[in-house]
């Protein structure tokens, strides 16, 4: 997969190596990244491990799935 880099609130970059299969979720609370806190475990629920993805990123990651979009 790669590597993944979150950008933090303070712009503080984090660099984790990639898991195929994985979520950025779960990479993110895996790696230690700060304020990713995923309170109901990827279930889409909480509003806690919500991130933005740069335009010039959008075509390569693809378009929000129907349920990432609410």
């Amino acid at each position: 997969m790669g590597t993944v880099t979150f950008i933090l609130a303070d712009d503080e970059p984090v660099t984790v190596e990639g898991v195929t299969g994985a979520s950025l979720m779960q990479l993110a609370t895996a790696n230690g990244v700060s304020g990713i806190v995923a309170e109901c475990g990827g279930s889409m629920s909480c509003a806690t491990c919500h991130i933005y993805v740069d335009i010039p990123w959008s075509t390569k990651v693809g378009e929000p799935g129907e349920a990432e979009r609410v």
